[in-house]
């Protein structure tokens, strides 16, 4: 019977799909991450289940949507999962908790072991403190929300791209790190994954970049000129949403290319005959589409993620796969490899939703949730009232850059009645 194999999750934020060079993109300098898709099952209609990084990050590694996970609104934390009381000494008293099990407690139980590098994101936190700086950046994860994770290393947030403070298994207290983020937690993985192992092994790293502040600074990598970027389509010319975009997208694909190089280092340091190796985000960002910005939305530039997953089936390599995943799939799919099973997404759609409104700006304000295939995708919105209505459907397969609303055509309305009977 065949080992089972090494399982390594690279996860990054605000990377939409459609910002790869293999997807298409003029602008973007990915020449590691293509050359990852030709050997790798490319998913073209994978997307997060909720396109805000705290649900996005508990979905993710719960494989349950939010709220049902525990995380609803940005400020939840991931619950702690405990399976029983043992007294004070050792870990929470009381009867065992159905929430906040992921994807390391169940890979653990199938005898991996299990490490974690970068960004959290899913501890109690601050409200009141500065989202970008070394408030979020120093603050300790304690042990027991670290998810189940054998080896944690990384931070809560903070958003810095560069010189980030790490703290976690090894070390008890933040330790500031020089250099390019993703570079220094792609080392530390390396080396984690480089010791020796008695069991297959489990790896998330987990990297800030190219969230923003986009103009940060890239190692080695120069900011195109902002004229010189092809937008979608669906950018307003002429505006100031248009100069916002290209302003930030300068650095956007600066990041995505210092990122996309710390990537390809990880690929050269280890095994990739033993690995199966997951490259996704946990969302996307608008920049400009609809005169739009950030997260959040039910947009395209937003749900959509790029999700490849090289396997060790010769057969797989280089496949387009249109299935209608999510990144709630990853830890049913993990476990499938560790059992040595192959797996198979069931459904035709694929539920998003964002379950509470946001109040951090440029994100979407409202509280909403539909579904996507590769052909429509269907939105309904939470009124103050409580009350759902239908604010966006789609016709993704002619209309794909979402220019024209169906939502309130009196000829979709019956459509409209029997897709919503089914949600």
């Amino acid at each position: 019977m065949p080992s089972p194999p090494n399982i390594l999750w690279i996860v990054t934020t605000q990377w939409r799909a459609q910002a790869c060079g293999y997807a298409g993109d003029p602008n973007a300098r990915t020449p590691w991450l293509d050359g990852l898709a030709s050997e790798a099952v490319d998913y073209t209609q994978a997307v997060t289940p909720h396109p805000l990084g705290p649900q996005a990050r508990a979905a993710l590694l719960t494989g349950q949507h939010c709220p049902e996970n525990g995380v609803s609104d940005y400020h939840d934390p991931l619950p702690i999962y405990w399976t029983g009381a043992t007294g004070a000494s050792g870990g929470p008293s009381g009867p065992a908790l159905p929430l906040g099990r992921t994807v390391a407690h169940a890979l653990r139980d199938r005898g991996y072991a299990t490490g974690f590098f970068g960004k959290w994101h899913l501890a109690p936190r601050d409200r009141n403190a500065p989202f970008v700086g070394e408030a979020h950046a120093k603050q300790i994860v304690p042990p027991e929300r670290r998810g189940g994770f054998e080896l944690w290393e990384g931070f809560e947030g903070g958003f810095l791209l560069n010189d980030p403070w790490l703290h976690g298994t090894r070390l008890p207290e933040p330790r500031h790190f020089k250099g390019y983020q993703a570079d220094v937690l792609t080392q530390r993985a390396v080396d984690w994954l480089r010791e020796p192992h008695t069991r297959p092994v489990f790896c998330v790293v987990s990297l800030e970049s190219p969230h923003p502040p986009y103009h940060a600074p890239a190692p080695h990598v120069h900011e195109a000129p902002s004229a010189s970027l092809q937008l979608r389509g669906n950018v307003p010319t002429g505006g100031d949403a248009e100069k916002k975009a290209r302003d930030e997208l300068a650095g956007y694909y600066a990041h995505l290319e210092a990122t996309d190089r710390a990537v390809g280092r990880l690929f050269s340091e280890i095994n990739l005959g033993e690995t199966i190796i997951v490259f996704t985000s946990v969302h996307g960002d608008m920049h400009g589409s609809h005169g739009l910005f950030r997260k959040a939305w039910p947009y395209e530039e937003s749900v959509r993620v790029p999700l490849l997953i090289r396997g060790q089936r010769a057969e797989n390599r280089g496949r387009k796969d249109a299935s209608t995943v999510s990144l709630v799939d990853l830890p049913h799919m993990a476990v499938a490899w560790a059992e040595g099973r192959e797996w198979h997404c069931k459904r035709d759609s694929a539920p998003i939703s964002m379950p509470s409104p946001t109040a951090i700006p440029l994100q979407c304000p409202d509280a909403w949730r539909g579904f996507r295939t590769a052909q429509h995708k269907l939105v309904l919105k939470r009124r103050s009232d409580g009350r759902e209505e239908p604010w966006l459907f789609f016709d993704l397969e002619h209309d794909p850059l979402e220019m024209k609303n169906l939502a309130s055509d009196p000829a979709r309305s019956g459509e409209i009645a029997r897709l919503r009977a089914l949600m």
